[in-house]
């Protein structure tokens, strides 16, 4: 009989077809003692970290973006000599490799999970890892993916970045997980990649390999047993959306002509060409962070200026705003930020960090000014806007501002990120020349839930009313002084939710470039005094999951 199981829908996607569910993880090994020396598995061992390592490596660098970071995390994770001396010990007693892995692993991640924050969340990349190498040590195939030899909906309790970074797109029909919430690894990897995804389906786990199943994103359900009339419709939307996607592209706007600038999130130069083949007319955050997280030490002046000068021309005579280098919490880095803290999500991160290293900001200021002056006096020059993250006050803005302004930087902003500089917005402006919200960390510092970590995902929404009310006061305090405000978070690539951003008050979005096209559909069907009814419907409710109902009910009255 058909059911709609409900979950959080990521973009505007639809598809259907057979399950095929993730395989179950590897049994636990078994305690006998080995039956070889102690060399003799502790080469075993080594060489099968290594090549799972090196495997990691290999798939980030074919799936490039976000997916190359994580996976690249992955296999440094996997040779931490920590670990490698908690696998040696267990060696020493006596244990196979495969036991010896299996608990040191656990004991690891208990570790990680005790501290909390990013390295919390990274524990739960450890069980991947571990599956990887007891596979190769018992000579059978990782856990992972399907390949029942059709394309099909993947179904699963959630997908490990290794997993998600190599899907063969031509296979996978959409994602369907358990767990997970919008900002969840699986979600951000999705949009990344144009996925139909469902996140957050409580009864997924219960989906029997080779029903046909409906994946709705934009309705966020999953249809199950659906009738041939639904299956039908489902197809003629999907084609509909296909053809949409194809149509000339157009600069982004309102119903009513109201200009809405969409631009790209990137993270590296090398996003570039798809961002600008896809739509974008601009960039609204470029994370510097690629830049110095592969490296012990920080690049120099002429390393930096070399990648924004790239990515100046590749954008010639549009908007590129940098985010100066957003170090801390989750991007611990040894130059800058080594000292351990007890919750670094709160800790030394961001524009604090930086201020504390001043010659490493200072540098990159450099960097960019140099950059920007040389592709002006080349011809292919770009509207230079350059921001700080993580902002919490207006002092720290007057920092900020002055000192790009020291360094020829023409327009200099801050990242709104915490409660604070949400409320005191009106006197950040005073100093601030324009203000991007980045909606992912102001949801986790408004509802204190740390986004990395999965048992309070359900908390990481950033339809939530308290955190929409928060993006009211930008909005408002940027209309009274005339002041810009861009959304770069992941909000903005949610099609409905960038229409309730419009109506909070914001002056361009943007996003992962394979959301503009569903975005840009989506705001032509509004003019400016809709999207503002649909942000006081949602502004009302009382929690995420109404608000986001209450903006769907307000949009087709």
């Amino acid at each position: 009989m058909m059911a709609q199981l409900r979950g959080v829908g990521i973009g505007l996607g639809v598809a259907h077809g057979p399950v095929a569910r993730m395989a179950e993880p590897l049994p636990a090994p078994d305690e006998a003692p080995s039956a070889l020396p102690v060399d003799e598995e502790k080469s075993r061992v080594r060489e099968a970290v290594a090549a799972v390592a090196r495997e990691l490596e290999e798939r980030g660098e074919q799936a490039g973006g976000a997916a190359q970071e994580v996976l690249e995390a992955q296999a440094m994770m996997a040779e931490d000599p920590t670990l490698e001396d908690e696998v040696d010990q267990r060696l020493d007693e006596g244990k196979t490799g495969e036991r010896a892995v299996f608990e040191a692993f656990a004991s690891f991640r208990a570790q990680l999970e005790a501290v909390g924050g990013y390295l919390g969340e990274r524990a739960a990349d450890l069980d991947d890892v571990a599956q990887r190498v007891i596979a190769r040590l018992q000579g059978v195939a990782a856990p992972g993916v399907p390949d029942p030899g059709h394309p099909f909906v993947l179904v699963a309790k959630d997908l490990a970045p290794a997993d998600t970074a190599l899907l063969n797109l031509e296979q996978v029909l959409a994602l369907v997980t358990s767990e997970g919430g919008p900002t969840s690894h699986t979600a951000i990897l999705a949009r990344e990649k144009g996925i139909v995804a469902v996140v957050g389906v409580a009864a997924a786990a219960d989906l029997p390999d080779g029903d046909t199943v409906i994946a709705d994103a934009a309705a966020g359900v999953v249809v199950t047993e659906p009738t041939a009339d639904e299956l039908t419709r489902a197809a003629n939307r999907a084609s509909a959306r296909a053809a949409a996607a194809d149509a000339p592209i157009t600069d982004g706007a309102l119903k009513d002509g109201t200009a809405v600038p969409l631009l790209a999130n990137l993270g590296t130069p090398a996003g570039a060409a798809e961002a600008v083949a896809l739509g974008a007319e601009g960039v609204g955050l470029f994370r510097t962070e690629f830049l110095f997280l592969s490296s012990s030490s920080a690049p120099t002046i002429e390393q930096q200026r070399e990648s924004y000068a790239q990515l100046l021309t590749a954008f010639a005579g549009k908007k590129v705003v940098v985010r100066a280098l957003d170090a801390g919490a989750d991007k611990p880095l040894p130059f800058l930020n080594d000292a351990h803290e007890e919750n670094p999500a709160l800790g030394l991160r961001g524009l604090r960090a930086l201020r504390a290293s001043e010659d490493i900001l200072r540098e990159q200021l450099t960097a960019l000014a140099e950059a920007d002056a040389q592709t002006r006096a080349a011809g292919n020059g770009a509207d230079l806007w350059v921001m700080a993250p993580m902002v919490a006050t207006v002092e720290e803005s007057e920092y900020f501002v002055a000192l790009a302004h020291e360094y020829d930087i023409r327009t200099a902003g801050v990242m709104v990120e915490v409660p604070s500089s949400a409320l005191m917005a009106d006197q950040i402006f005073a100093s601030a020349e324009f203000a991007s919200i980045g909606t992912n960390d102001l949801t986790q510092y408004t509802l204190a839930a740390d986004r990395l970590l999965g048992s309070v995902a359900g908390y990481q929404d950033p339809w939530h009313p308290a955190v929409l009310r928060l993006i009211r006061e930008v909005g408002a305090a940027g209309a009274r002084t005339g002041r810009p405000v861009g959304i770069c978070g992941e909000a903005a690539a949610d099609p409905m939710l960038a229409v309730v951003l419009v109506g909070l008050g914001a002056t361009s979005l943007s996003m992962a470039p394979t959301a503009l096209a569903d975005v840009r559909a989506t705001l032509l069907q509004y003019s400016l005094d809709d999207a503002k009814a649909i942000a006081e419907a949602a502004l009302a409710a009382t929690d995420a999951a109404s608000a986001r109902e209450a903006a769907r009910a307000a949009s087709a009255s």
